[in-house]
């Protein structure tokens, strides 16, 4: 990791180049004062040339294309500091594996393995080996989560009484006949895709283990989650709704947590917050600085800026929160205890700026699809 001064450019290969990570690759071409993408890893022709269309229009070069990624981690080792792994869910663990153990440090797509087993194994790698492991939470990496929790686990709100999230998006209509609907791939549907937001930024913001969980899932005649509702508890006595909605109509997302001495909201990948103090008579919109995405906060994580604010360790959490969801969906949404291997995750922090305007129109974070 690097902790110079004035770090040189970090190279990187990217590890899949289909929507969701030329989604990233459009930020990152916004940083090229601290990234250069020396190569890609891209076994599909047609994924790889609408990824070459970005950089083509950036007015940058095309990097090469090495579709087998056993090749692609012998010819670059050495060659890249540092990975994005965009591909399907069943591939995160073993890629991921691999990098490390070639020295190259890795962020990679969430949720970031299929199972607690394959987590807890990336831990035991990644502290073998020294190097660099971030998921790729847009919500935790963002500015708005950040101050968002801080606020909260600072007390500056009081202790947390009650929490409300919901994440509602056309998942299955968007998903059918592909890869995030068959389970061996995938890992699961909505609720450990787009629902793995949802459940890593609550327990982010709140801040504390989760101890007992009742939850219903309906999987809608497809093989894999589509809605699901669950209760739960944390450690210190809060209440807390999940809401994961995979055949809306429409996008959105919107988490609501009161406190005693006030509320706020916000959205799973952030994007915005609002804050009402007791005594205040509107919800106000808190200013955050710019933010470019999970790769902006990557870099300044290896240069030594910030905390890790999406440590494996989180990925770990996240797994372990939704098998519960699922057992107690199993047993017709009886409790089920949770014993959580990560307590805590250490956040980094970020600073809001002291200018707050009223709340208007309800906002809205774009869907990371």
């Amino acid at each position: 990791m690097s902790n110079e001064n004035t770090p040189s450019k970090i190279r990187l290969g990217m590890i899949g180049t289909g929507g969701m990570a030329r989604y990233h690759i459009g930020n990152i071409l916004k940083q090229l004062d601290t990234t250069e993408v020396v190569a890609v890893c891209e076994p599909s022709g047609d994924a790889y040339e609408h990824a070459a269309d970005l950089f083509d229009k950036a007015g940058q070069p095309v990097p090469p294309n090495e579709p087998n990624f056993a090749k692609f981690i012998k010819t670059y080792a050495g060659k890249i500091d540092a990975a994005f792994i965009v591909t399907p869910h069943n591939e995160h663990f073993p890629q991921a594996t691999a990098l490390m153990k070639a020295g190259i440090d890795v962020l990679i797509e969430k949720p970031m393995v299929m199972n607690p087993a394959e987590a807890k194994k990336l831990l035991k790698t990644r502290d073998q080996t020294g190097r660099l492991l971030m998921v790729a939470f847009n919500g935790s990496s963002s500015p708005s989560i950040r101050i968002a929790a801080e606020m909260l686990q600072s007390g500056e709100l009081g202790k947390i009484l009650n929490v409300q999230a919901a994440v509602w998006q056309t998942w299955e209509q968007a998903t059918k006949g592909l890869w995030r609907q068959v389970p061996e791939i995938s890992g699961g549907g909505y609720m450990f895709d787009t629902g793995a937001h949802l459940l890593n930024t609550v327990s982010d913001l709140i801040g504390e283990p989760f101890t007992e969980v009742a939850a219903f899932i309906d999987n809608r005649s497809t093989k894999v989650d589509i809605l699901t509702v669950a209760i739960a508890k944390t450690k210190s006595g809060s209440f807390v709704t999940i809401n994961g909605c995979g055949a809306s109509p429409v996008t959105g997302t919107d988490i609501k947590i009161w406190c005693e001495k006030g509320m706020l909201e916000t959205g799973v990948w952030g994007g915005y917050l609002r804050v009402q103090k007791a005594g205040e008579k509107e919800m106000m919109n808190v200013e955050l600085p710019p933010f470019l995405g999970v790769w902006q906060t990557f870099v300044r994580v290896r240069h030594g800026e910030i905390q890790n604010p999406c440590p494996g360790e989180i990925g770990l959490r996240m797994i372990e929160l939704w098998d519960a969801i699922k057992a107690s969906a199993a047993q017709k949404g009886n409790v089920v205890k949770i014993k959580a291997s990560v307590k805590k995750a250490a956040p980094a922090k970020a600073k809001a700026k002291p200018a707050a305007k009223k709340a208007s129109a309800k906002g809205k974070s774009k869907a990371k699809k």
